[in-house]
């Protein structure tokens, strides 16, 4: 098994990324069972006027294109913030294997920290967590990101 710290880093530049168009940088890579990457995408809620535009949701939706099924049976999806109830929710209806994530979100995360959508056992499917991977360097972008935000507006 992987540590998915080359994972992560993928998914810390499509935060990254998204960080530069102004989203709110959230990344995320979905791994085909092979380990190669299927998918990959960045927050893109603003752009695209649509609250559901997270970066989990963009890339299990490309994958689920790619592998030409909904079921991403095997899958892992790797994602620099803790996911909330909607891209938790997400990848247990996605059937992933396991969700790989950098830094926890103590006000909205849904895979152990508020809510554990992903381990709810009335679940029909409950995929592998593990949390933490480059956690300093995930939150390091969401705190620097909203401290830029914080002195625009003053």
């Amino acid at each position: 098994m992987t540590d998915y710290v080359r994972e992560m880093r993928l998914a810390l530049r499509e935060a990254a990324s998204a960080s530069a168009r102004g989203e709110v940088p959230v990344g995320a890579v979905v791994l085909g069972p092979d380990g190669a990457v299927l998918a990959r995408a960045g927050n893109d809620r603003e752009a695209a006027v649509d609250p559901t535009a997270h970066a989990e949701v963009l890339a299990l939706r490309e994958a689920a294109r790619a592998r030409g099924e909904w079921r991403l049976t095997g899958c892992t999806l790797v994602v620099t913030l803790e996911p909330c109830t909607m891209c938790a929710g997400a990848a247990v209806l996605a059937r992933v294997e396991r969700v790989v994530y950098g830094a926890i979100d103590a006000k909205g995360g849904a895979v152990g920290s508020l809510w554990d959508v992903v381990r709810d056992r009335r679940l029909n499917h409950r995929p592998e967590v593990l949390p933490g991977v480059l956690a300093d360097e995930c939150a390091a972008v969401l705190t620097d990101f909203f401290a830029a935000r914080r002195m625009r507006e003053q």
